[in-house]
């Protein structure tokens, strides 16, 4: 059963343009032009990936996708801009995004961020992790039914982690995604959440010095 999108796109051209192109492809698909005719479809209806534009009427793309995560609403999302500033960049990722898009889009990367998001994204509340299970909702850790005290920013580090099946998740990626923009990110913060998850996960964490990290499990911990 192919994935089911939520397209919001104020252009209307575009938006049909991307419709077209998209379908073609096997997705099923929901468009609108505002981002209340968005929410209100997705009361009606349940999505594997949102589709956003930033620059909407009304309210911004980051708005709309701040009440959904404020709401519960943990689905997968891609934002499509021409926003080009970094503080843009950092607030999408803050704001719950999953990826970004720059316009003009090129269709063909659309396909492979579209894919990638869709691969990587971890749909359980409830994760098993080796020994471990991780409750992405309340955002705990759990060996044998007991709770593992651990800071949020660590267990949000250890779900991005694990959300990215194996591929390398970079240092600049974590700081977008646990330091809000107003926050200054720290690398030194970065490297005792990593040494605290070592703890439990000693051989499941690699270093890719320069670049960031990877999670995977030893075989024999699957």
């Amino acid at each position: 059963m192919s994935a089911t999108i939520l397209l919001l796109e104020d252009d209307r051209l575009f938006n049909e343009t991307l419709q077209d192109f998209l379908e073609e492809e096997g997705y099923g698909l929901h468009y609108a032009l505002d981002p209340y005719t968005a929410l209100d479809l997705t009361y009606e209806h349940k999505f594997d990936l949102y589709l956003f534009d930033v620059n909407l009427p009304y309210e911004s793309g980051f708005d709309l996708l701040r009440k959904l995560r404020e709401s519960g609403d943990t689905t997968p999302t891609i934002f499509i801009t021409s926003r080009s500033d970094k503080d843009s960049l950092r607030e999408g990722f803050v704001t719950g995004a999953d990826d970004y898009l720059k316009k003009p889009v090129d269709l063909d990367e659309l396909l492979l961020r579209i894919d990638a998001v869709l691969r990587r994204q971890v749909r359980s509340e409830h994760i098993p992790i080796g020994h471990y299970k991780l409750d992405s909702k309340k955002k705990k850790l759990y060996l044998n039914e007991s709770e593992i005290e651990m800071p949020a920013k660590v267990i949000d580090l250890l779900h991005l982690l694990i959300s990215s099946q194996g591929e390398i998740v970079s240092s600049d990626e974590i700081k977008d995604r646990l330091w809000p923009a107003s926050q200054e990110a720290s690398e030194g913060s970065i490297r005792v959440y990593i040494a605290k998850l070592k703890k439990y996960f000693p051989d499941a964490i690699e270093n890719i010095r320069g670049v960031g990290y990877r999670f995977v499990l030893p075989r024999q911990e699957l």
